[in-house]
């Protein structure tokens, strides 16, 4: 590799953090700038397209965080002291008579005049309704200040942000009806080859079903893409040409069977007329071929066929393009080490993620990683990443990423 990070000799593999920071080089090159916008409670996994700044204090007053009796620490000299008032959530209190508490709940306003509250737990009530305080007390005790959370004019949510129900909850909090969101990603996705079959058709000699269209398809609608349905596209390339041409109004082209340079790779043909394509051999298992080039001024990615590696190069590479296109800072997912329940006795030149699951704390892994066995994937709970020329025995540490952090 030479210092630029960029593959040498011929035949040279890119690493993956080359390949990743080329694929977001060119999403931040066309960032999808349309919005929309929609009620708060619509917004599950949309894009926001402008910084959230709160408009008021929250909370907007003192208010208690215990049920409780709220007073003036300075008014108490050890003697019980006369309720003067009840305040409830949601009412506005009377300032506090001095030498007097007043009974809160949690929620309410504090009083003006009082700069306590002692939870109920701690205080006798007297027969004559008088309220003994048993514990020492301090200012602020058991009070949210106003402010507390936001303050006027204070950045809570920055562009870019992925929304989520705690977002959704956040931004509510602060009294927001509606949010401006990116536009939804329109992704066209179509799988190559005579050999592929749509599920509930009979197989020929040779054929096999098409799981990829109904694996990306799921997980693009998953993470909020529009998504176009492009079908399979046989191998002729008048009607490969064709159905690109249809493709004119989508953010990317995203193609499974690969690219490649032999007499029956239509699609590669039908790019290279038609704009530009690039051939990427990656350092990385599953999924060594990728391509990316454009149609017509389309983005096009294409992965990989076999089904575990069209999941790992989606899940690292094609979804952190997808999301930085529409302004999300942070696209690559958690990772956290974890000991290996497993031992990989020999080392590899491409960095491997297998296939794996957490069991009492360790990573263990399927036991057939080939790039054709997607039953892999539904067995793991996330995937297992070991390094090029590592060998590892069990009970060292690898790095494992949670499938849940992919797939959404």
């Amino acid at each position: 590799m030479n210092p630029a990070g960029k593959p040498g000799k011929s035949g040279s593999l890119m690493p993956v953090e080359v390949a990743l920071a080329r694929l977001l080089e060119m999403a931040d090159a066309s960032p999808i700038h349309d919005r929309e916008r929609l009620p708060v409670a619509q917004v599950q996994g949309r894009v926001l397209a402008d910084d959230l700044v709160s408009t008021l204090d929250l909370p907007p007053w003192p208010n208690s965080a215990m049920d409780g009796y709220a007073l003036r620490v300075a008014d108490w000299t050890g003697e019980p002291l006369v309720v003067s008032q009840k305040v409830y959530a949601g009412q506005a209190p009377e300032p506090l008579k001095p030498g007097t508490c007043a009974r809160i709940f949690t929620g309410a306003p504090v009083p003006a005049g009082a700069d306590c509250v002692e939870m109920q737990e701690n205080v006798e009530v007297l027969a004559d309704e008088r309220i003994r305080f048993i514990e020492p007390m301090s200012p602020g005790q058991n009070i949210r200040p106003q402010g507390q959370e936001t303050t006027v004019g204070e950045l809570i949510l920055p562009a870019g942000t992925r929304l989520g129900a705690i977002e959704q909850g956040l931004a509510a909090s602060l009294g927001c009806a509606e949010l401006d969101v990116v536009r939804k990603v329109r992704v066209a996705v179509l799988s190559t080859g005579d050999e592929l079959v749509e599920p509930g058709q009979t197989l020929g000699p040779g054929q096999i079903y098409n799981s990829n269209r109904v694996l990306l398809c799921s997980w693009l609608q998953r993470l909020g893409c529009e998504v176009i349905d492009a079908g399979i596209l046989p191998d002729d390339l008048a009607i490969t040409r064709a159905r690109l041409g249809e493709l004119n109004d989508v953010d990317l082209i995203l193609s499974t069977g690969g690219v490649s340079v032999g007499e029956a790779d239509f699609l590669g043909m039908a790019l290279r007329e038609a704009g530009e394509l690039s051939l990427w051999k990656l350092a990385i298992k599953p999924g060594k071929p990728l391509t990316f080039g454009h149609f017509r001024g389309v983005p096009v990615i294409g992965l990989p066929g076999n089904p575990a590696s069209t999941l790992v190069t989606f899940a690292l590479l094609a979804k952190p393009y997808l999301m930085r296109r529409q302004g999300v800072k942070e696209v690559e997912p958690l990772k956290f080490q974890v000991p290996a329940g497993f031992d990989w006795p020999k080392a590899g030149n491409r960095r491997e993620y297998l296939r794996g699951r957490l069991e009492n704390g360790r990573a263990i892994i399927y036991k057939n990683q080939s790039s054709g066995v997607l039953r892999s994937a539904a067995w793991a709970d996330g995937l297992v990443e070991v390094l090029e020329g590592r060998t590892l025995i069990s009970g060292e540490y690898v790095v494992f990423i949670p499938l849940s952090e992919i797939l959404n």
